[in-house]
């Protein structure tokens, strides 16, 4: 009500403003239609010679009536014209001694309201300014000088229902957010055994785990007003803002207690003071300090709990992480095969699936993927099956999603002449058979030559059968091999490479480095940790590293990753070199079809293997048949073959 009566307060100013204008300063608009304009030169000619029978005088405007059809050469007898002049007196002296009717409008009076706008409006404009700029200089609900307002959104009753029920995947991050849950609905129970609830807890993990929906659900399940701000909304360009807004904020959050502030990405705010090129930013720790002290202000008898989240915990200021202050740090991490199932039912709740589809078979087909992956798997395929007037979303819908998450979606329009599709046939190929023979490999989901995403001209997607939280040497060996050997096809078959094989190369290269540099898995380095990356750059990440090695311990590196690489090299060379009528089979049959999915594959494979066993048992020579002699009858037999 208050906003609709200050637009029409606003609305009427700018009409009688508007007005004002009008009356002030345009001409009538009569005198302009019912004249003919002449120039004021061709008027003291006509008046001269006479031809002018009435003429009035209004300021310098100078209307008047021909007397003449010369008038001009045009005008008619009686024709009215207007002229404008400035020594308008001398005009009409002179007209008057040619016997000239001249008449002399007096000045147009203004009405009293005319006068009233004219001379009070003005007034009281500055003075409704100065009051308005006044009122929201002192911060009374006012927006133009409010800067060190918090911008945190408060969610009371209007607070999206949001329970546990909703968060799947971190069953154990649940069970750490339930005694905050338990202090929020009856702290008493806690005071009255001396018990502490956790001043401030930090989520910490990955992007798009679900740190935010774990904080809203909390906050569900307490029940409780629930504050909501990130950490780039406290600093601003103008000095001092930042702290008033975390000033502001525990202040709003103590009207509303027990209640829960939740920062997200605290890392903006948060950061290592004195770090970074050039120094710190002293706005930026201005606000950070101040939130250290809010945080320690907090009461024995205080219900207000800060919820913090980040995924980069390791550039917090130590200050912030020490017990009193954030107490309790819950890792939010990747979910499990389980927990990609739980996920998986969640999101597909309320969306129609045809009985095919097995949640079980996707969350394992779904390693290293987070909440947000599994929902926009999920949503990506509600729309291929909108696209292909399905009623149900299916199995086909749900693996094309798991692909477009993975690799980008298909890019059919890209055309590929003859030549360099079959490249990329055998260099798929490659990649497929040294992944099937080596052990330890992931097997081999799917291999396509349809183009995807911004730079994938074909991929072989190898799906691990469960997760993995450590690998061996031979198995990262292998790995290294199965990335080169897209690279070693290209050399067999075309005695020739390609640029195809550029991101396989950064890959293989930086598993080899790891592997020698902090896996310690090089008899020649040793057990060693070398370079240690400097992470409280504000430029970026890991900007630089700290060489704590020697020039000549770079070199042995070097060499150490080189021989990793070639070793890896000379094993995927080998594999494919003997298997050259498999990679042609296979290369066949990608070129026809486009896409070799799991079943076939192993078929192709199985049918290989089975006729190079053949082919081997056809190629054995023949032995002669044993004979038996007949010996004398004291019964000894002798066998010669």
């Amino acid at each position: 009500m208050n906003k609709v009566v200050k637009n029409l307060g606003l609305y009427l100013v700018l009409v009688l403003v508007v007005i004002t204008m009008v009356n002030m300063f345009l001409t009538p608009e009569e005198i302009q239609k019912q004249y003919d304009e002449i120039a004021y030169s061709e008027f003291l000619k006509e008046l001269d010679a006479g031809h002018v029978r009435v003429l009035q005088i209004r300021n310098n405007t100078v209307p008047g009536e021909s007397s003449s059809a010369t008038f001009q050469g045009e005008l008619v007898d009686g024709q009215r014209f207007l002229t404008y002049g400035l020594d308008v007196e001398g005009i009409a002296e002179k007209a008057v001694s040619k016997g000239i009717t001249v008449t002399v409008e007096a000045p147009q009076r203004n009405t009293w309201w005319m006068n009233l706008m004219t001379s009070l409006f003005p007034t009281l404009l500055l003075i409704g300014v100065w009051i308005y700029f006044l009122y929201n200089m002192q911060g009374g609900g006012g927006r133009i000088m409010s800067f060190g307002r918090s911008r945190a959104k408060l969610f009371l009753d209007n607070k999206p229902k949001v329970t546990f029920n909703d968060v799947a995947g971190c069953e154990e991050s649940k069970e750490e957010l339930q005694e905050v849950i338990h202090f929020l609905k009856n702290p008493e129970k806690f005071r009255k055994l001396g018990a502490r609830v956790p001043k401030g807890v930090l989520l910490v993990g990955p992007p798009g785990t679900g740190k935010t929906l774990l904080a809203r659900a909390a906050a569900g399940e307490a029940d409780v007003p629930f504050f909501s701000v990130s950490g780039s909304d406290f600093v601003e360009m103008f000095v001092g803002v930042g702290a008033a807004r975390v000033r502001d904020l525990f202040e709003q959050a103590k009207k509303y207690q027990p209640c829960i502030i939740f920062i997200d990405e605290m890392d903006a705010v948060g950061r290592h003071r004195g770090a970074g090129l050039g120094g710190g930013h002293d706005e930026r720790e201005q606000t950070l300090n101040q939130l250290l002290v809010e945080l320690d202000g907090f009461d024995d008898t205080s219900s207000t709990i800060l919820i913090a989240a980040t995924n980069r915990p390791d550039i917090l200021d130590p200050a912030l992480l020490r017990p009193g202050r954030f107490d309790r740090h819950i890792v939010v991490d990747r979910p499990d095969v389980k927990g990609r199932e739980e996920i998986l039912k969640v999101h597909m709740k309320e969306k129609q699936f045809a009985d095919d589809v097995d949640t079980s078979i996707l969350a394992r087909r779904t390693p290293g993927m987070v909440g947000a992956d599994l929902a926009n798997l999920v949503n990506e395929a509600a729309l291929l099956a909108a696209r292909h007037d399905k009623d149900k979303i299916g199995m086909d819908e749900l693996e094309e999603g798991v692909e477009r998450v993975l690799a980008g979606p298909e890019r059919k329009s890209r055309l590929i002449n003859d030549h360099e599709k079959k490249i990329i046939a055998y260099h798929e190929t490659g990649h497929a058979i040294v992944a099937k023979i080596l052990p330890g490999s992931d097997p081999v989901h799917k291999i396509s030559i349809i183009p995807r995403g911004h730079a994938a001209l074909g991929y072989t997607l190898q799906v691990p059968e469960e997760d993995r939280f450590l690998i061996s040497k031979s198995e990262l060996m292998n790995r290294i091999a199965v990335l080169l050997s897209g690279r070693v096809s290209e050399e067999i078959m075309f005695n020739d490479v390609t640029s195809g094989a550029a991101n396989d190369l950064e890959r293989a290269t930086q598993t080899a480095r790891q592997m020698v540099t902090q896996l310690g898995m090089s008899d020649k380095i040793g057990l060693v940790k070398l370079g240690n990356k400097r992470e409280e750059i504000f430029l970026g990440r890991d900007i630089s590293e700290d060489r704590n090695y020697s020039e000549e311990v770079a070199y042995s590196i070097d060499k150490e990753v080189k021989a990793i690489i070639d070793s890896c090299y000379e094993t995927a060379k080998e594999i494919l070199t003997s298997r050259r009528a498999l990679m042609d089979k296979i290369a066949g049959v990608l070129l026809e079809r486009e896409v070799i999915d799991a079943e076939e594959f192993e078929k192709l494979m199985t049918e290989h293997e089975s006729a190079e066993s053949e082919s081997k048992e056809d190629a054995k020579p023949e032995l002669p048949e044993a004979r038996i002699d007949t010996l004398p009858e004291t019964g000894n037999r002798d066998f010669i073959a």
